[in-house]
C-alpha cells in the first residue's frame, strides 16, 4: 500500500499556526514530512493536484445523530461516517439518543469499535448521557463514561429540566473536564408545537413553539453554571435573545459556549408554508430577525461553533402530515456548501473565522487533540473547493436518509476531500 501523498499547490489556511499561503505538503505514513513551495514527487507518490483548493485542519462536527444502536433504518455508524467523510469531516461526535442510549461503558466501546472497523478515515467521539437512560431522573455513571472515552455529556433530543440534577451533572462532569451539552427547551412551554410561534404559525393555524421555550432554560442554566462552575455548551441556539444571553455570559467569563446550525442561519419559518416536512426541526426555523442575530453572533464571536445537528429520518417517517412527522434533517453533506455560500461569499466571516468554528473550536470544547498543519504533526486535513458551483441532489447523499430542505439548492463551495489516519478520500 502506497502511504506517501503529495498535496501540491494547496492554499493552506491554519488559524493555529497562522498559516495562509499557497504551498505543497508531503505526507508519509500519516504524518507531515515536509511543507514547501516546491517538492519533488518520488516514485510511487500519490500526487493530489490542489490548485485552487483550500487545505485546512480537519473539520469536526460536534453534533451528529448516527442512530445506531436501535434506529438503523434511519442511519448506521457506517453510513453516517461515510456521509461525514463525503461532506468534508475528519471527526464527528455522536449524540446519545439511541436505543439503548449511550449511558454505559459497554455502549461507548461498541460505538468506538464499530467506527474503527467501518470508516477509519473519520474519528468518532461518543457523547454520553447526562442522566440514566436519558430519562432526566438520576445521574448517569459519569466516571465510568468518562473513563471509557466519552468526550461530553448530553441528553440531547431532550433537555435536563430538573435544576438540581443539572447542578449535579455540572459538578461531576467538571471533575473529568467534560462539557455538558444542553438541548435548551422548556417542555411545558412547547406542548404540541411543531413550528415557531409568530405570524406564520398564526396564518397557518399550526401549534407553535414560543421563543421563550429556549431562552428560559438557557437563562436558568447559566445562572446554575455561574453558581457551581463547570463547562456548559448550548446546542443549536435559534433566537436572537439567546445570542444576547450568551454574549452576556461570556462577558462574565463563564465557561459557556454555544453552536448554531446552517439551517437556522439559512432558512426562516416562511419555509413552513410549503408544508414540506423537511422544514420541521427542533428548535424550529425562526424569523429573519433571528437569522440576522445569528449571523451577527457568528461575526462577533459570540457563537463558537457551527454544527450540522445531522438528524436522519427515513422517507416513510417524513412522508406524512406535518404534525406527525419527526423533527430533524440531515446536514453533514450540505454544511460546508451552506457556510461558504451564506457566510464566506457574503463576507460575514473570514476563512480563518469559519475554520475556527468548524475545526478548532469544537476540538477545544471537547478537549480533543489540536490539529496543526506543520512538519512532524499527524496529517488531518479537510480540502475545500471554494469556487465549485453545484446543485444539491439528495439522492446522491451517502447518508442512508435524504431528509433535507436544501434539495435542488444551488450552492458555491464544496468539500474536495479529506485526509486522516493515513487515508485520502475524495468527495463525490
Amino acid at each position: 500500500m502506497n502511504t506517501t501523498y503529495l498535496f501540491k499547490n494547496a492554499h493552506i489556511i491554519d488559524p493555529i499556526t497562522k498559516t495562509d499561503e499557497v504551498t505543497s505538503v508531503l505526507v508519509e505514513n500519516g504524518f507531515i514530512k515536509k511543507i514547501a513551495k516546491k517538492i519533488s514527487a518520488e516514485k510511487n507518490t500519490n500526487v493530489i493536484d490542489c490548485s485552487g483548493i483550500i487545505l485546512a485542519p480537519g473539520f469536526c462536527d460536534m453534533h451528529v445523530h448516527l442512530r445506531e444502536p436501535g434506529f438503523e433504518h434511519k442511519e448506521t455508524i457506517e453510513t453516517g461516517l461515510t456521509s461525514a467523510a463525503n461532506g468534508g469531516y475528519t471527526a464527528v461526535a455522536c449524540m446519545p439518543n439511541t436505543n439503548p442510549p449511550i449511558d454505559s461503558s459497554a455502549i461507548v466501546q461498541y460505538i468506538k469499535t464499530q467506527a474503527e472497523k467501518s470508516v477509519p478515515v473519520v474519528d468518532l467521539f461518543p457523547i454520553a448521557c447526562g442522566t440514566k437512560n436519558r430519562e432526566g431522573k438520576e445521574l448517569a455513571p459519569i466516571a465510568e463514561l468518562a473513563e471509557s472515552g466519552a468526550v461530553a455529556l448530553s441528553d440531547d433530543g431532550s433537555p435536563v429540566e430538573n435544576a438540581d440534577l443539572l447542578r449535579r451533572i455540572l459538578e461531576y462532569s467538571s471533575m473529568y473536564n467534560l462539557p455538558f451539552i444542553q438541548h435548551c427547551e422548556t417542555k411545558s412551554l412547547v406542548g404540541n408545537g411543531v413550528m415557531n410561534e409568530g405570524f406564520v404559525s398564526t396564518t397557518l393555524g399550526m401549534n407553535a413553539i414560543p421563543r421563550i421555550a429556549e431562552t428560559t432554560m438557557l437563562q436558568r442554566d447559566l445562572q446554575i453554571l455561574e453558581y457551581v462552575k463547570g463547562k456548559y455548551h448550548a446546542a443549536h441556539l435559534s433566537v436572537k435573545e439567546s445570542i444576547e444571553i450568551m454574549r452576556q455570559a461570556k462577558k462574565k467569563k463563564l465557561q459557556a459556549t454555544c453552536e448554531v446550525t446552517p439551517h437556522h442561519f439559512s432558512l426562516t419559518d416562511e419555509e413552513v408554508k410549503s408544508f414540506n416536512t423537511n422544514t420541521k426541526m427542533n428548535p424550529p426555523l425562526r424569523t429573519q430577525d433571528d437569522v440576522d442575530a445569528l449571523l451577527e453572533g457568528l461575526r462577533d464571536g459570540t457563537i463558537d461553533v457551527i454544527a450540522s445537528d445531522h438528524a436522519p429520518h427515513s422517507y416513510d417517517e417524513k412522508e406524512t402530515e406535518y404534525i406527525y412527522a419527526p423533527f430533524g434533517i440531515v446536514g453533514l453533506e450540505t454544511t460546508i456548501g451552506l457556510c461558504i455560500t451564506n457566510l464566506i461569499e457574503t463576507k460575514i466571516l473570514s476563512w480563518k473565522q469559519l475554520i475556527e468554528k468548524l475545526s478548532i473550536n469544537p476540538r477545544i470544547i471537547l478537549s480533543l487533540p489540536k490539529i496543526k498543519i506543520e512538519m512532524g504533526e499527524k496529517a488531518n486535513f479537510t480540502l475545500l473547493d471554494a469556487k465549485k458551483e453545484w446543485e444539491v441532489n439528495v439522492q446522491q447523499f451517502k447518508s442512508k436518509s435524504k431528509n433535507s430542505p436544501f434539495d435542488k439548492w444551488k450552492l458555491k463551495g464544496k468539500s474536495f476531500g479529506i485526509f486522516n489516519n493515513g487515508i485520502f478520500v475524495e468527495s463525490k
